[in-house]
């Protein structure tokens, strides 16, 4: 199983390690990219402040992410397990999982970023400041940067089992699975359901900032369990036994992914 991960905007302290060595991340057919993207980050932080905030999207009180990213290549990195942050990873818990889990969160979770494309959770990064949102003025939208070399790259690192798709959709951007591996590829939504208390309806609505907790959650259910579905009807038996009430709705038709409902009667 490969679960793909959005990233934080929130991210820990720069690490205290060795500076970032490229060539050592995971998914190295996405090199060429990275460095592109690397190098027009920094200089951009490193001429500009003022035009870097804007070109990133950061509020003056954000100034301060302008020179992290002007000293990406010398920064002191740490595990991406470490370096993000946030809502989703809080309820993920990487870091208090056990050692077995800690094995299957190294082999099976793959974090998509404007910056790197996508990083295992054990690569060692340094903390950073740069959304898939972001349109730099040499490169253009990083959503569309990225499309061509995770096309090649990601079919490889998706294998023949089960992917689990919990990115939002500016990091779907980057890539979508195709043909045959759509098939065996499960996106999931949050439902907050409710009973209408004039009507005794039950009502449900999409949850935006607590479906993070929701999927970090489900991913830490997966990981602590041992749970190893290979297809996405084998997911939704899975996340059944573990106690989530879960609807699935197969694709219409070939090349389509499953659309799985998470259904909850709490928002935390």
């Amino acid at each position: 199983m490969l679960v793909l991960l959005p990233p934080s905007e929130g991210k820990a302290a720069p690490g205290r390690g060795a500076p970032l060595k490229g060539e050592a991340l995971s998914l190295p057919g996405l090199a060429p990219a990275r460095a592109a993207v690397l190098d027009e980050l920094v200089e951009l932080c490193s001429a500009d402040e003022d035009k870097a905030r804007e070109v990133l999207g950061l509020s003056e009180g954000l100034r301060g992410e302008v020179a992290k990213n002007a000293a990406l290549r010398t920064a002191g990195t740490r595990p991406a397990g470490e370096i993000y942050t946030g809502v989703l990873y809080d309820a993920l818990g990487l870091g208090t999982l056990d050692a077995a889990a800690k094995r299957r969160a190294a082999s099976s979770l793959l974090i998509f970023s404007g910056l790197w494309g996508a990083v295992r959770v054990s690569d060692r990064i340094p903390s950073y400041r740069c959304s898939m949102g972001v349109k730099l003025p040499g490169l253009g939208a990083l959503g569309a940067h990225w499309r061509g070399p995770m096309a090649a790259v990601m079919p490889e690192a998706a294998g023949r089992g089960l992917v689990l798709d919990l990115r939002s959709s500016a990091y779907a951007a980057a890539w979508q699975p195709k043909g045959e591996l759509a098939g065996r590829t499960a996106t999931v939504r949050v439902l907050h359901a409710r009973v209408d208390e004039r009507t005794g309806e039950e009502k449900r609505s999409v949850v935006s900032h607590f479906n993070k907790a929701t999927k970090g959650r489900i991913v830490r259910d997966l990981l602590t369990s041992g749970a190893a579905p290979k297809t996405p009807a084998g997911l939704v038996g899975a996340l059944r036994d573990l106690g989530h009430t879960v609807e699935a709705e197969e694709p219409a038709r070939a090349g389509r992914t499953w659309r799985i409902d998470v259904v909850v009667t709490e928002v935390h």
